[in-house]
């Protein structure tokens, strides 16, 4: 989603990038602040500080040995009505953006702009079709390939191992699974992994490419529409350079678009009309929300494990959508992580499938946290719930 030569789940082509290597060491958080009215607030426990100026709370979010300042909030008054069994809540009900960014009026719309949301549309209005070309052939082809290019595509590739490098696989397996990402139409390797790296460094700032702080459906989905936004707050990419040195990962930025029409133009040889519908737009759309919740729902509902400084959640109903993806604040706490439902109950099919490749010894160097990370990430007085 991004422009020019941006990152991200953009789903058309981006022009190739002057990027620089990716250093796994990353500079502070920006220090912007960012002003939220809360009619009703619930304050995280990270928000260790609250200054009282005037009748504002100025909360400071720490992150390990850093504070950064990013809210100013509700009159005090209101802010100590609230129990401590509260904390650690918030619910999207509660928070109202001062400043909501307008995506989709009054503003210029460039050609990457109109280019993903016409490929976002038209995906949906196949999802209309859905009840008039239904056959069992179908739906399981769209089943077959939401695993295929949810699971091994988008969570297991993209996101913990090219993003993360939380483990490694023989090439040919790592390209195989990038592949299957791509057709999720989600964007090329390169542009994914990339905003999805400046949303872990710059985590719901106001550098973040997609945060819930700017309105949840700003964090679900609009922010995609607005190319030019990423390239403003981050800059051009300069975080890939792992990627953009292997010509497989510069082919597909290439011809990214080349490789869902072929999907769609087989899937219509094999089935017809039927098979677009269900195959290609049930399915990406499907794949679509389920990868959005994760950027918005996880950081609205849900529970805090651990001390990460953001609003990052564990959502069970999300992690079982999206193959484990859902227990975010695990992930937030421990990015390096191959597995995300770091608990036994915590059902997390990416990491099952991470755990397989490991046990034929196709995933090596596979990543986890240990038991003094935990304890250092830990509040200091349990967990929160929501």
């Amino acid at each position: 989603m991004k422009t020019g030569p941006l990152n991200s789940m953009a789903l058309m082509i981006s022009p190739p990038p002057n990027a620089k290597p990716y250093s796994v060491s990353q500079p502070p958080r920006a220090t912007v602040q960012t002003t939220v009215y809360l009619p009703r607030i619930y304050f995280h426990r990270s928000f260790h500080h609250s200054v009282k100026k005037g009748n504002l709370v100025h909360s400071i979010l720490c992150s390990g040995n850093r504070a950064l300042p990013v809210a100013s909030a509700t009159p005090l008054a209101a802010a100590e009505t609230v129990p401590e069994s509260n904390f650690g809540r918030i619910a999207l009900s509660d928070v109202v953006v001062k400043q909501r960014r307008n995506v989709y009026w009054g503003r210029k719309w460039n050609s990457r702009d109109i280019g993903t949301a016409s490929v976002v549309v038209l995906m949906h209005l196949l999802c209309f079709l859905a009840p008039f070309n239904f056959n069992w052939g179908a739906f399981w082809v769209a089943v077959g390939l939401y695993v295929v290019t949810g699971l091994l595509g988008i969570t297991l590739s993209f996101h913990r191992n090219l993003s993360h490098r939380s483990f490694k696989l023989p090439k040919w397996l790592e390209y195989f699974c990038a592949y299957c990402g791509a057709q999720a139409l989600q964007g090329n390797p390169i542009d994914w992994v990339s905003t999805h790296r400046y949303h872990h460094r710059f985590c719901d700032s106001e550098r973040d490419p997609h945060s819930p702080v700017e309105g949840f459906w700003f964090s679900h989905m609009s922010w995609l529409f607005d190319t030019s936004t990423v390239i403003e707050r981050c800059g051009n990419p300069n975080n890939v350079g792992d990627l953009e040195k292997q010509p497989f990962y510069r082919f597909l930025r290439r011809t990214y678009v080349v490789h869902p029409v072929a999907l769609a133009l087989l899937l219509f040889a094999m089935g017809g009309f039927p098979l677009i519908v269900w195959g290609m737009g049930v399915r990406i759309v499907w794949v679509y929300h389920i990868t959005w919740l994760v950027n918005s729902a996880c950081h609205v509902w849900g529970k805090q494990a651990w001390n990460t400084g953001d609003l990052s959640r564990n959502n069970w109903w999300v992690a079982l959508l999206a193959f484990g993806e859902g227990w975010h604040n695990n992930h937030h706490a421990f990015e390096y992580s191959a597995r995300h439902g770091l608990e036994w109950w915590q059902i997390d099919m990416t990491w099952y499938a991470v755990r397989f490749f490991q046990a034929i010894g196709l995933a090596t160097d596979v990543k986890l946290p240990t038991e003094a990370q935990k304890e250092r990430m830990a509040f200091s007085n349990g967990n929160i719930s929501t």
